[in-house]
């Protein structure tokens, strides 16, 4: 695309062909447009000549910059990303359905619930979150630099791409980050889902109340809200969202769940909706499964599929990476992989476990490094008094010191047997070791991760891996 087209009468210099539009100094070339954003640990301006230097032929800036290439000045390059990328890949967010879903918890389970009920009614269907980036079963090849929703050039390179695929629906997480620094900014949701509010990314938002108003911007560019009105900060949405909408819960909802009966299969229930009631069958268990569905029959609904043939691609669904994942074992008892990485994720799965379980719960958990502290000793407390026997070791520790993390979780312990065992490999071989026959090992917090972040390197670490090789030694 020429120059003069992608920035119109800002564009004062000789024309010339842009081929690419980058975030990443090292990337720019010649025909590169080099956007200079200003992220929590790097300022993409200090930058800026060193693309100029790699060969850069435009550069996009909010502050003052000198360099050797032509430089356009804006308010704020987060959103001049948007109109650029978009403009640059064709709009390609026109052209399918959108749904967001936000929250807490449930994100990454809701979104393949939806995508499968929709694959189920004919529908080719994209997924952006947490565990990947799919059309169909096809990976989009595109790798997100920021976790659960890619920046808005991503986004637009994503969204060319699946079109390209056969995509009519895309399927995406919506994070309070994303929200908050423009990731979405430019988009508007046929559904704009919320699952529920409980602490998290404190160390980012300070407080609940500024999590909550984050959140509650995908409702300003959705056409329709799908809220859970059980969550206390979904009863507020309801008072508040600016759209059209439908709420979900187990007492006066649109949608309404009763008759709840949870095994170890999963979950049944009756729902009753536009004066009709009808049964729900989903194949994973726990309480959390039943708002999942309630959310993800509400997105499917409000998109204009009747309720039965949503009903029936629900009853089609089976479980989702990282969540509440059964591990083979060969052994007399069970290992079970989940993501919960908050107080309210590691209440509810262990609440669920503890609803089925013929043994002992033995749980494996920790807290992130450079993240919420104060979530830490509300999940000691959580962990060890809803299990067994807890062994509390390390999860992410990123830049900080694992035994302090450690140390911190324990603050909230009031009872329960624990072991601390600071190393998660040998934490994982110690519960496995003591595990007996019926007894369920839970390994808490990495989900679908297969690596550990210690200091500011990413190594690999696979939970279902080293399972395996523990036991086979």
């Amino acid at each position: 695309m020429l120059a003069s087209e992608l920035f119109g009468e800002k564009w004062i210099w000789e024309d010339r062909e842009i081929t690419e539009i980058t975030i990443d100094s090292r990337k720019a070339k010649e025909g590169s447009c080099f956007i200079c954003i200003n992220g929590e640990k790097q300022n993409g301006h200090d930058f800026a000549k060193s693309a100029a230097k790699n060969g850069a032929s435009v550069i996009i800036a909010e502050e003052k910059i000198s360099c050797d290439a032509p430089v356009i000045m804006c308010e704020n390059t987060k959103i001049e990303m948007v109109k650029i990328s978009s403009k640059f890949y064709n709009e390609p967010e026109k052209s399918l359905k959108l749904i967001g879903i936000t929250g807490t918890n449930g994100k990454t389970t809701v979104s393949y619930l939806i995508k499968k009920i929709l694959e189920t009614a004919g529908k080719k269907v994209g997924v952006i979150g947490t565990n990947e980036i799919l059309v169909g079963d096809s990976p989009v090849g595109i790798k997100s630099s920021t976790p659960t929703t890619p920046n808005s050039l991503e986004l637009r390179q994503i969204f060319a791409k699946m079109l390209e695929m056969g995509a009519e629906y895309v399927v995406m997480e919506v994070s309070s980050h994303a929200l908050e620094l423009h990731r979405v900014w430019g988009l508007n949701y046929e559904v704009g889902i919320f699952t529920n509010l409980t602490q998290d990314h404190l160390d980012y938002h300070k407080t609940m109340e500024n999590y909550f108003l984050a959140k509650a911007k995908l409702f300003n560019i959705s056409k329709v809200a799908v809220v859970n009105i059980d969550d206390e900060y979904g009863a507020r949405l309801r008072e508040t969202v600016p759209c059209k909408l439908i709420t979900v819960g187990t007492k006066n909802s649109d949608m309404v769940a009763k008759n709840i009966k949870i095994d170890a299969r999963g979950v049944d229930f009756d729902i009753e909706y536009n004066g009709e009631t009808k049964k729900v069958c989903l194949a994973i268990s726990g309480m959390f499964s039943v708002y999942n569905a309630l959310s993800a029959l509400g997105g499917t609904v409000s998109l204009g599929m009747d309720i039965e043939t949503a009903i029936n691609g629900l009853a089609l669904a089976t479980g989702v990476k990282g969540r509440l994942e059964n591990v083979p074992t060969n052994t007399d008892f069970s290992v079970i992989i989940d993501y919960a990485h908050t107080p309210d994720g590691l209440e509810n799965v262990l609440k669920a476990v503890n609803s089925y379980k013929k043994g002992r719960v033995i749980s494996v958990f920790g807290c992130g490094g450079d993240r919420d502290a104060t979530k830490r000793p509300i999940m000691g407390n959580i962990g060890t008094s809803l299990s067994d026997i807890s062994i509390i070791t390390s999860d992410n520790p990123r830049t900080e010191n694992p035994e302090s993390i450690i140390e911190e979780i324990v603050k909230g312990v009031k009872g329960g047997e624990y072991k601390v065992v600071v190393n998660r490999r040998e934490a994982i071989k110690y519960a496995l070791s003591i595990a007996k026959k019926d007894d369920i090992v839970l390994l808490l917090g990495k989900g679908q991760e297969t690596y550990q972040i210690i200091g500011t390197e990413k190594m690999h670490f696979d939970e279902r891996e080293i399972v395996k090789e523990i036991l086979e030694k």
